[in-house]
């Protein structure tokens, strides 16, 4: 069994991820503020991850064999990171997005070798620490937290120690989604009301959120590979099939609205999504079809309140 930190995301497939390692009798601490406490079991260490004097008290004398790092969202705190856990931990996992291929527009899956991060610049003075900045330039914050993990900075703080980034579809499923994305569909289909979407509407992929908690938890204690991974479901969703389904959990009819320039609905895309997730497969890790999860993840989030 393993000792294992995660740092953050003890919500939604976070809290998953733990209850999974707990139940696989792993030793498990989590570290964030003290914003959410500790399940039930769980060490609970409280630090601001972007403090790295706090990180370096809190930590002192320990170590880990595998670190999970849900909440590294620049590069910055990616810097933090290493030079924090280098000598702390034998693994690093950074809970990644499909968002580090905002400039990719393929028909074809992207697959890992896509982003090249030695090309990546690597800015540490921006302004990540506004929250407003960093939303508004959430991929490029991974893809240059990735970058940093790859050595692509030239900091002068040595190799990186072993790390993968898992780069997460879109995540679906849950009574506990927070992210009303389902919800904006269920209301306006119950209603007839139009659903904005792009004039050319691409698919994407998606993950159930039970799956990307499993495939965290394998990545972190039942894998050694290194590098980026795509995770997700095969079986890429439009949305369409999307509200397809709302419709026959809560009636109503889907309407959609075409529009060239402005606001669209989450899930409707106006250039692809898909990931490639072969390099998973091929390590040995097995994917559902989206097809086999898709009406059991909108019956969970959008609940009897929808009807």
């Amino acid at each position: 069994m393993k000792n294992v930190l995660v740092i953050g995301g003890n919500r939604y497939f976070g809290k998953r991820l733990i209850a999974l390692l707990g139940e696989s009798g792993h030793r498990v601490a989590i570290l964030n503020r003290g914003s959410s406490d500790a399940p039930e079991g769980i060490e609970h260490l409280v630090a601001d991850r972007d403090d790295e004097a706090a990180l370096e008290s809190v930590l002192a004398g320990r170590s880990f064999d595998v670190v999970v790092d849900q909440v590294c969202y620049t590069p910055r705190q990616a810097e933090i990171a290493r030079r924090v856990f280098a000598a702390r931990t034998r693994r690093y996992v950074m809970t990644s997005t499909v968002e580090v291929y905002e400039y990719e527009d393929s028909a074809a899956p992207v697959a890992e070798v896509a982003l090249d991060l030695g090309a990546v610049a690597v800015d540490t003075g921006a302004a990540w620490e506004d929250p407003e900045f960093r939303e508004a330039h959430y991929g490029e914050g991974k893809r240059q937290a990735e970058a940093v993990f790859a050595g692509a900075a030239a900091d002068g703080t040595g190799p990186p120690f072993a790390w993968t980034s898992v780069r997460v579809a879109h995540v679906l499923g849950g009574v506990d989604d927070f992210t009303g994305r389902l919800d904006h569909y269920a209301r306006r289909i119950r209603a007839g009301e139009p659903i904005a979407v792009p004039v050319v509407n691409r698919p994407a992929t998606y993950v159930y959120v039970e799956e990307i908690a499993a495939f965290l938890a394998w990545a972190a204690v039942g894998a050694d590979f290194t590098g980026p991974v795509n995770a997700h479901s095969h079986g890429p969703l439009t949305t369409a099939e999307i509200c397809a389904e709302i419709e026959r959990r809560v009636g109503g009819r889907t309407v959609f609205r075409e529009v060239e320039v402005g606001e669209i609905s989450p899930f409707s895309f106006t250039r692809s999504y898909g990931m490639d997730n072969s390099r998973a497969v091929g390590l040995g890790y097995s994917f559902a079809h989206s097809s086999a999860w898709l009406a059991d993840a909108v019956a969970e989030t959008i609940g009897e309140a929808a009807k």
